[in-house]
């Protein structure tokens, strides 16, 4: 099998699933605390259908992949009011932090079966082979949710981030910062796309590859420790 089939074979399943259980992990965690609107709009679900965004999950990052830029995109936000929770402003924040939570839990539990696989192996395996792909997916599972739980803590409206910055500040600073939520994905796209071109150089997202492959490093060792080896 060419290797670029199967590296998308290995990533594109794990891509998914991190980004529908991030979702998923954000509308249980509202529903915890007093809000059904997800239930209600069906979005407890792990189908992936129901959390595309035609423009953030395909077309934008179709044309970015297609210009060599750096790929970015979202899925359909999980629908969550503020105003059924039982403490908004606390409540929130726990809400925004379930998303990178799950990511990081489902890392820890891709990092245990890849110990568990490599130990019944001896060591990493040939990709092209039955369990060498699936240590492969399981090596991408985790590099993904890891990356994705620590760009959605970045403090940019309407990321993850911005729910817990929110509810650390003071009211009335709170008010103020909230209000940037109203231009959407504007600042993310500025910043992580546009400011890259006016500035050669710059990326938002270089700043978070010292701390992804510490993590990643930490959950390594856990499957190293699971292996014996």
């Amino acid at each position: 099998m060419n290797d670029t089939i199967v590296q998308a074979a290995a990533l594109i399943p794990a891509l998914i699933f991190a980004i529908v259980f991030h979702e998923v992990a954000h509308g249980l965690m509202a529903r915890h605390f007093g809000d059904p609107t997800a239930e209600r709009q069906g979005r407890l679900s792990l189908n992936p259908f129901r959390h595309v965004d035609p423009i953030g999950t395909v077309i934008l990052p179709g044309i970015l992949a297609l210009a060599h830029m750096p790929v970015f995109g979202w899925a359909k936000p999980v629908p969550v009011d503020a105003r059924q929770l039982r403490n908004p402003r606390r409540d929130m924040m726990l809400v925004g932090a379930a998303g990178p939570g799950s990511n990081l839990i489902m890392a820890g539990i891709a990092a245990v079966v890849l110990g568990l696989a490599v130990g019944q192996a001896g060591e990493l395996q040939d990709p092209h082979t039955a369990l060498g792909f699936f240590q492969l997916n399981l090596l991408n599972f985790i590099s993904i949710n890891v990356f994705l739980a620590l760009f959605n803590l970045l403090p940019i409206p309407p990321f993850d981030g911005s729910h817990i910055v929110e509810g650390l500040l003071p009211e009335r600073m709170a008010q103020g910062y909230a209000k940037f939520r109203a231009v959407g994905m504007l600042i993310p796209i500025f910043l992580i796309i546009v400011l890259p071109q006016l500035i050669p150089g710059f990326s938002v997202t270089q700043y978070l590859i010292a701390p992804v492959e510490w993590v990643i490093g930490w959950y390594a060792r856990l499957a190293a420790l699971v292996a014996g080896v």
